[in-house]
């Protein structure tokens, strides 16, 4: 695995040499477009419409539109010119509790792992986050962009750095629209949490697949060696449902059969 970023964890006045690698990848199938006609790709050009011709990326500069119409042109030695102590160095800045951090900042993951020097005050952060029940926020640089960010232990002995939003780039709710106001009914509430308790497990992400993609890649497949596909029905669309209770009991006894048949599919057969 490649190393994306390389640069240092500042931390008060250690600093541990580290190297960045990205923490997932993408699986989602991508489709090319095509001409019906001839199945050609189709082609994306850079077209000035005012010169009416293709440019080169050498002709491309970098703008900010400030006002409809109107541009202010940016440079690599406009960018370079700001103060930027960050550019090479992940900064802690605080610590904190993880369970105080809302998921919806999170945007990225990264495997944070030192360089040989930095071994043993990379293992002293890890050790003391997990002494203290902490994880730290930072601020970092990556691809011009500077970036929150939440470094913390991962599997026991790594750390990650999960790239974060900044507060003013998280949308106010008071921009959706209002709920009506509802009362809920005490049975509704018991039945729910009943439900809830009966679907509550341990979490095991292995046990969690892409069942579109099997599906997309089954379609792709058949359709390479020209053979049909089975094509299963469509799942019936929810009914408005106006009896909660009468809903919630029949989900609840749902899953209580799913569950007591899971041991029966696994279980041999004597003298098997």
């Amino acid at each position: 695995m490649r190393s994306m970023w390389k640069g240092a964890i500042s931390f008060g006045l250690v600093s541990i040499p580290i190297k960045l690698y990205t923490a997932t990848e993408d699986h989602t199938i991508h489709f090319r477009q095509l001409h019906r006609d001839c199945k050609s790709p189709i082609k994306y050009e850079k077209i000035c419409p005012i010169c009416n011709r293709s440019v080169s990326d050498d002709e491309i500069v970098r703008g900010y539109e400030y006002e409809p119409g109107k541009f202010v042109i940016i440079d690599d030695e406009d960018l370079e010119r700001i103060p930027m102590s960050t550019v090479k160095s992940i900064d802690i800045v605080d610590f904190t509790d993880m369970g105080q951090i809302d998921p919806i900042y999170y945007d990225k993951t990264y495997f944070i792992v030192p360089e040989d020097i930095g071994t043993k005050p990379y293992i002293l952060l890890i050790d003391s986050m997990k002494a203290t029940n902490r994880v730290a926020i930072a601020k970092v640089v990556i691809r011009s962009k500077q970036d929150l960010a939440c470094i913390r232990v991962y599997n026991e002995k790594y750390m990650v750095m999960e790239t974060m939003h900044f507060p003013d780039e998280i949308k106010s709710t008071t921009q959706l629209p209002p709920l009506r106001e509802v009362s809920l009914h005490e049975d509704e509430m018991k039945m729910a949490k009943q439900l809830i308790d009966t679907l509550t497990s341990e979490f095991k992400p292995e046990k969690y697949d892409d069942n579109y993609r099997k599906s997309l890649i089954e379609i792709i497949e058949s359709k390479i060696q020209n053979r049909n596909v089975e094509i299963h029905e469509k799942a019936p669309a929810a009914d408005n449902v106006l009896d909660l209770v009468s809903a919630l009991k029949a989900s609840i006894e749902s899953v209580k059969n799913e569950n007591e048949e899971k041991p029966k599919r696994g279980r041999k057969r004597k003298g098997a």
